[in-house]
């Protein structure tokens, strides 16, 4: 079942089901005004929303050309991103000279999340001497999860799979991470492709709390990344169960997998600038990729094995703020 919001002017849209090509829609209102709603008593909204998503198999179903669509969730009550790819971690500390963490334990900070952008707005974003990055991830939304569950009983609540650009201001972080308190002027709002999907829809592709696809990133045009999403060092139920190890998480929590990221880096190219200047670093001595300027692009896609449309494209500009 594929899910997305409409940008109907309101703060949180309108909650509507896509069909499986992304080309038609039925709204849905008599189930659930919007994605929140739906999440707040996901076992009943549920059976009625996969309905929905059967009368589009079936042809029903309006035009989707020019539906405005939101991020799934506009806003959300809580939004929490890991660091689960170790390359990138590896990478990372190369980079800003840190620590690694201790052994089994994912590294999770807590973000902005009264905010959520549209796949295809403008960035507005102060100053480009700040670093301005792009971090390719996915994600997952879940219903409420009860403190201490553990990474097996977490899988259940795994309700919703999406595909975030999480945006970073790459001078400002290192200041930040001396402070010890986490990041805040570093993390601006984040980016989510249209479409919100049940874990069924990834078929095979969905493998122990994992996204095993390739995630294409393109820069100006030119492609960056395809680094694939199953080498999680933690997969996604790790990760709601170490969130949820001393209180619980409210229906709608989103959380994030951090850069999608592969050791074989060299080969398949990399889900964001830090991630390059870092292997510059290593093999160079210095980084010589210069981050993101006004009016640069990127564009992230995850397609299915077969070409098929899954979350759908994230494809911003940025620009001066």
């Amino acid at each position: 079942m594929k899910l997305a919001t409409q940008d109907n002017g309101t703060p949180d849209g309108a909650l509507v089901v896509v069909s499986a090509d992304g080309t038609r829609f039925l709204g849905a209102s008599d189930v659930a005004n919007t994605l929140q709603a739906a999440l707040d008593g996901w076992a009943t909204a549920e059976p009625a929303l996969r309905a929905l998503a059967d009368r589009l198999a079936g042809g029903e179903g309006e035009s989707a050309s020019n539906l405005a669509l939101a991020a799934p969730l506009p806003r959300a009550w809580q939004w929490l991103d890991g660091s689960a790819f170790r390359s990138h971690g590896e990478l990372m500390e190369t980079l800003f000279g840190t620590e690694p963490p201790p052994a089994g334990r994912p590294l999770m900070y807590q973000g902005l999340s009264h905010q959520f952008l549209s796949a295809t707005a403008d960035v507005p974003l102060p100053r480009e001497e700040d670093g301005i990055d792009f971090e390719g991830e996915f994600g997952i939304i879940t219903d409420f999860v009860p403190m201490g569950v553990t990474p097996e009983q977490a899988l259940a609540h795994i309700k919703l799979v999406v595909q975030i650009n999480d945006w970073s201001l790459r001078a400002l972080a290192p200041i930040e991470m001396k402070t010890g308190f986490g990041w805040v002027q570093a993390k601006p709002a984040c980016s989510v492709a249209p479409f919100a999907v049940t874990p069924d829809v990834l078929g095979d592709a969905w493998r122990e709390g994992r996204v095993h696809l390739p995630l294409s990133v393109d820069w100006n045009g030119k492609r960056f990344g395809d680094a694939l999403g199953g080498v999680m060092e933690f997969g996604f139920h790790d990760l709601v169960a170490h969130a949820a190890s001393t209180r619980s998480l409210c229906a709608g929590t989103i959380i994030g997998s951090g850069t999608v990221s592969n050791s074989n880096f060299r080969e398949i190219g990399s889900s964001c600038i830090a991630e390059r200047r870092g292997i510059e670093m290593l093999d160079e001595g210095k980084p010589r990729t210069e981050f993101m300027r006004f009016g640069d692009t990127v564009r992230m896609e995850a397609r299915m094995p077969d070409g098929g449309v899954l979350f759908g494209a994230i494809d911003q500009k940025v620009i001066r703020g």
